[in-house]
């Protein structure tokens, strides 16, 4: 097995490398920035220009498409934020990770959900493949 080969096995194991776990730090810095000036830094602190976001809810493109979309769920869920759930797992440009999303009230998380992001060069997230495990009953 090579180097390269023994890394990956290595990180796929749950044991992901720091280049994985701060993407997933400025992913949720993005999706927890409410104010507006704060929202559009974080998204490109994050997130590639050319980022595709696309889970069961929204399909989106750039860091518009994507601010909007972080807009969005804050607007439907105020006084929310996403929590990350368990380790960041991740090999080659790709990433896996849980989170919920969690009333600052009263800790209620009526959200649930894991991605799959893939991270360009320069560490920042180019694609976000998402799934919702729980969602509250409409």
């Amino acid at each position: 097995m090579t180097q390269h080969q023994e890394q990956g096995v290595q990180q796929s194991s749950g044991h992901a490398g720091d280049r994985y776990v701060a993407a997933v730090a400025r992913y949720f810095e993005a999706w927890n920035a409410t104010e507006e000036g704060a929202l559009g830094k974080a998204v490109a602190a994050a997130f590639c220009a050319d980022v595709t976001y696309t889970d069961p809810l929204a399909d989106v493109a750039g860091h518009d498409g994507l601010a909007a979309a972080i807009a969005g769920a804050h607007a439907q869920f105020p006084g929310y934020e996403f929590r990350q759930l368990g380790a960041v797992d991740g090999h080659h440009d790709l990433a896996r990770f849980g989170w919920e999303l969690v009333s600052a009230a009263d800790g209620a998380a009526p959200v649930a959900g894991f991605d799959v992001v893939r991270l360009g060069e320069d560490g920042r997230i180019r694609s976000v493949l998402g799934f919702l495990d729980r969602v509250p009953a409409v």
